[in-house]
């Protein structure tokens, strides 16, 4: 069913779906404040190597070194799974604003 109703290749819907599915049921997600400041990172870091002439530079450890001893998120759905999919219906494009 994520094939049909999400591009890339439905992994799209279920990364959505997971969230959601977290989020309804206390469960912990599977990205956290580093995960999201190291993504936001990427742009400046990529800024200053083109800046050095394409050198490598040095990714910070927001976790300053925590990541070698947490315990891994459970990427399982105990204790979730329990939000529902409805079948996506065709809806009237007539309706919709367009931008």
């Amino acid at each position: 069913m994520a094939k049909q109703v999400d591009g890339h290749g439905g992994m799209d819907f279920m990364m959505d779906w997971r969230l959601i599915d977290c989020l309804r049921n206390g469960l912990p997600l599977d990205q956290d404040v580093y995960d999201a400041a190291l993504w936001s990172a990427i742009a400046p870091l990529s800024e200053a190597s083109v800046a050095n002439r394409s050198n490598s530079v040095d990714v910070p450890d927001f976790t300053c070194g925590a990541w070698k001893i947490n315990a891994p998120v459970e990427l399982t759905l105990k204790g979730g799974g329990t939000t529902g999919v409805r079948k996506k219906n065709k809806t009237d494009t007539s309706k919709q604003l367009n931008v």
